[in-house]
């Protein structure tokens, strides 16, 4: 029997996700309440920095990344405050990523979903950024993020490669990648993937 999972990111699309059967794995603070949710994932040192000054609440289960548990280490006040929360952290960092840096959120939680919890069928909403030169993000409301038209090609031009570097790493995994319209990616997408066009 398939082990089904749902990656929910921070592009406008996230809200194209419908409450579902199967593991609901979150990236930082979706623009919407998802009900039972198996963990959040966070990479940044500015998620960190917006906990810490109360700008932002993340409840449930945390996954950290290589730079949260960086911080974690310069902080163990903070540390200790949500050790309770932090289910465990994840730093894995394929060979197809160049940095941590370039390894963001949602690649992170969708490579941690194919890897860790070994899931079948992976749902992914709001990787926008797929299809578009859309990186806004539900984040953006409470963290300071350089949306300009030139750190928007560079960001696309990083991620892209990492998404095609990690559908061919777990090419034994069925990918739903959901969007709002027939489109064509702008990454190369492997037969494991498939696009959904689905309408809220």
């Amino acid at each position: 029997m398939s082990k089904v999972a749902h990656v929910i990111g921070n592009g406008r699309t996230a809200a194209l996700y419908q409450p579902s059967k199967g593991l609901k794995i979150t990236c930082n603070v979706p623009p919407f309440a998802v009900a039972n949710v198996y963990t959040t994932c966070m990479v940044d040192f500015k998620m960190m920095k917006a906990i810490e000054e109360g700008s932002v609440k993340v409840p449930g289960d945390w996954v950290l990344g290589f730079r949260p548990k960086k911080w974690m280490e310069m902080k163990p006040n903070f540390y200790m405050k949500y050790a309770s929360q932090i289910k465990e952290f994840y730093t894995e960092l394929p060979k197809y990523a160049k940095d941590y840096t370039a390894f963001n959120c949602g690649h992170m939680a969708t490579h941690y979903t194919a890897k860790k919890l070994e899931a079948d069928e992976i749902h992914m909403y709001g990787f926008d950024s797929v299809f578009s030169f859309d990186v806004t993000s539900s984040c953006d409301t409470f963290l300071v993020s350089d949306r300009s038209t030139n750190n928007t090609q560079r960001l696309t031009a990083l991620w892209r490669p990492i998404w095609e570097g990690l559908f061919d790493e777990f090419s034994n995994k069925h990918f739903i990648l959901h969007y709002h319209k027939d489109k064509a990616p702008l990454a190369t997408l492997p037969n494991n993937v498939e696009v959904r066009v689905s309408k809220k």
